[in-house]
């Protein structure tokens, strides 16, 4: 099987793109080249040089097959890339090229040039999500429907409280992975050990100027605090799990017997290969499958965050990864999710039956008051 025909059912194309190998070259060579642009205008660099790096890395052809066997061999992308592009240069810019930087300056780079990137594809598609949601909530915020608790008849509530604590998760999830996001994937440029030696003092101001041209909030080096990736892990995870919520509660609706929602009708999705009256649950699928993997992969940054020392050994190496499966997973989940918020079929006279055969009245409480709260954030 094919990486694609396992990764695309689980995400979206542009996620895809986003952590692409292309992509990951993209960032790389920006590095070089607007960290040579910066060192220049420093004074640190010729400007000549300067110039002669950044054509190269908007010029150069680089086989992504090859340069990966290269980094198996090496350990890291940015030793064989490195070599690449010195091989390519002579005289005073080939001794210019990534001065004062290290390979986990740039890997660290790319991750976080990445990270804002699929951030912003993220946010699109649970906007999506939560305006849906609460166009539902509100409209369905006093329509008597039995509520159920440990999977059991319990008192009855407005049928679009359930929605909207869909909705509020969701957003509240949303808003914390920005935040880490803005805490977290900012610019890294330490050098050999994270001192920032050898460029004559002026470090803070290359980082200033890198950062700029890179589109990155600048920051002192992080390089063995990994506390900023491991938040928007953890993040990336709770958003995958409100997802995974809604998508629990949606398939139980939907379950024969109790039909109070359903996804929308969609040709060719939903369907069996060997059952032609199934209405299966697909993006709830999408999003449960996300919620079951999103776990284990934080496990596992968490567990590097006692880094040996100013490089740690295995750990940092283990995250990027891993993020990027988590914002592929989160990326389709949010994507099912929206089509199934924005088309959700939800049958009223199946809601009535289901409460009267439950014959517990149709005392709904506050619900209608709760739904205006819990969506007061977003108005």
């Amino acid at each position: 099987m094919s990486a694609l025909l396992r990764a695309r059912p689980a995400t979206t194309p542009a996620m895809l793109a986003a952590f692409s190998d292309a992509a990951t070259l993209r960032h790389a060579l920006a590095f070089e080249a607007e960290l040579a642009r910066a060192e220049a205008a420093e004074g640190l660099i010729g400007t000549e040089a300067a110039e002669a790096i950044a054509t190269l890395c908007a010029t150069i052809a680089i086989d992504p097959a090859e340069l990966a066997e290269e980094a198996a061999l090496a350990g890291t992308l940015a030793i064989p890339l490195v070599a690449r592009l010195r091989a390519a240069l002579s005289g005073d810019a080939a001794k210019a090229l990534h001065k004062g930087a290290t390979s986990q300056d740039v890997a660290d780079t790319i991750l976080t040039c990445q990270i804002r990137a699929a951030g912003g594809l993220l946010g699109s598609d649970l906007s999506r999500v939560t305006t849906a949601l609460a166009a539902l909530a509100r409209r369905h915020a006093a329509t008597p429907a039995i509520g159920r608790t440990l999977l059991q008849d319990a008192l009855p509530i407005g049928f679009g409280l359930r929605i909207a604590h869909w909705q509020a998760g969701i957003t509240e999830a949303t808003a914390r992975l920005r935040r880490e996001v803005e805490a977290g994937a900012t610019q890294q440029f330490g050098g050999a050990a994270g001192s920032r030696a050898g460029l004559e003092g002026k470090a803070a101001a290359v980082s200033a100027r890198l950062a700029a041209a890179l589109g990155l909030p600048d920051s002192p080096p992080w390089h063995a605090r990994r506390g900023g990736i491991a938040g928007i892990a953890t993040a990336l995870a709770i958003v995958i799990g409100t997802l995974g919520k809604m998508a629990r509660d949606v398939s139980l609706l939907a379950q024969n017997g109790v039909g109070e929602a359903r996804e929308p009708a969609i040709p060719g999705r939903g369907g069996s290969s060997a059952m032609a009256h199934k209405r299966n649950p697909t993006g709830c699928q999408v999003a449960l499958s996300a919620s079951l993997r999103a776990p284990g992969l934080v496990a596992g940054i968490l567990a590097g965050l006692p880094a040996e020392q100013e490089r740690g050994l295995g750990g940092w190496q283990a995250e990027g990864p891993s993020l990027a499966e988590l914002f592929l997973l989160a990326a389709g989940a949010a994507d099912a999710m929206a089509t199934v918020a924005e088309g959700l079929d939800i049958d009223e006279a199946a809601i009535a039956r289901n409460l009267a055969a439950a014959g517990l009245g149709n005392d709904i409480g506050e619900s209608a008051a709760l739904v205006a709260a819990l969506l007061a954030p977003n108005d």
